[in-house]
């Protein structure tokens, strides 16, 4: 499992300009199969997904956002290994 973070490096106000690109950006990532979940972060300062598959062609794909094309905001990315999970959440597992 990788955890994306991705941190603005820019007003609100830009990146708000780009949300609907970078929401189509992030369906993308849904229907090839490597997103399991995403959001914002809490207070709004960029935002998280959890996503599966090859970690390289994954980082790649994360160039293309265009938050990251328009200086709006970079990914730092983890990568964990789910052990234990709550009911209904099994399937995060390794």
């Amino acid at each position: 499992m990788l955890i994306l973070s991705l941190t603005y490096t820019t007003e609100i106000e830009k990146a708000d300009a780009f949300m609907e690109a970078h929401m189509t950006w992030v369906k993308r990532g849904y229907d090839e199969g490597w997103f399991v979940a995403s959001g914002r972060k809490v207070p709004r300062t960029g935002g998280i997904i959890l996503a599966r598959g090859d970690r390289i062609e994954i980082e790649e794909f994360c160039e293309s956002d265009p938050f990251v094309v328009n200086s709006i905001g970079q990914y730092e990315f983890f990568e964990c290994a789910f052990t234990s999970t709550a009911e209904g959440f099994e399937n995060l597992q390794a």
